[in-house]
């Protein structure tokens, strides 16, 4: 099982990052001990000191695919859910800035909690969801599914060119703006609608 990520998938998270805008997905991937499951605390670490979290959509695949059209990409995955990409910003800074890899700051030991999986048919429409974040009761983060750059049938598509994707590989979709620092005892829950899918306390 692999973790498929998506970075600067909206508009206003790649101008808050000072980012250009992307022409194509840009694709990162996660270990699958970066996944966080049960709404489990997750543990600063020590190896950084600007430990964000960023809110996403995220997909699970149903079924084996190998280049993959946009058309055909909806039959690929029937659950979705929320996710955090926990990323060590310091350490993405750094790299960045040498022209090195990210998988330092994203893909470490619980960076990809994950929420309670809800089938794709109880959506009107994915490609129009609101979701949220609130720390502490605190709304922090908000998007709609509608605002990505690169929908979940056209990431599905891009990212089948270069990886078999599996049954159980998981897609996070991109985080909208308003990613911001993680603190000991806060606690995260990130909503789909008006429906909590994770509530976990960080340590």
């Amino acid at each position: 099982m692999k973790i498929i990520c998506i970075g600067l998938n909206y508009r206003n998270h790649a101008r808050e990052m000072n980012k250009p805008i992307p022409t194509e997905p840009v694709v990162f991937l996660k270990p699958d001990s970066a996944i966080l499951k049960k709404n489990k605390p997750f543990f600063l670490p020590d190896f950084s000191q600007m430990i964000q979290y960023e809110t996403e959509l995220v997909v699970k695949i149903n079924r084996l695919g190998k280049g993959i059209s946009p058309e055909y990409a909806g039959r690929y995955y029937d659950e979705i859910t929320l996710g955090i990409d926990i990323t060590a910003r310091d350490i993405q800074a750094r790299n960045a800035a040498a022209g090195l890899p990210w998988e330092l700051s994203k893909g470490f030991d619980g960076s990809a909690p994950l929420g309670e999986f809800i089938p794709v048919s109880t959506m009107k429409d994915v490609n129009n969801i609101d979701f949220r974040l609130e720390i502490n009761e605190k709304i922090v983060q908000q998007g709609n599914t509608s605002d990505m750059i690169f929908n979940i049938n056209e990431l599905i598509a891009y990212v089948s060119r270069y990886f078999t994707l599996k049954t159980g590989d998981l897609l996070f979709t991109g985080t909208p703006a308003g990613v911001g620092p993680l603190r000991k005892n806060d606690n995260l829950v990130a909503y789909l609608g008006d429906k909590p899918l994770l509530d976990f306390m960080i340590r």
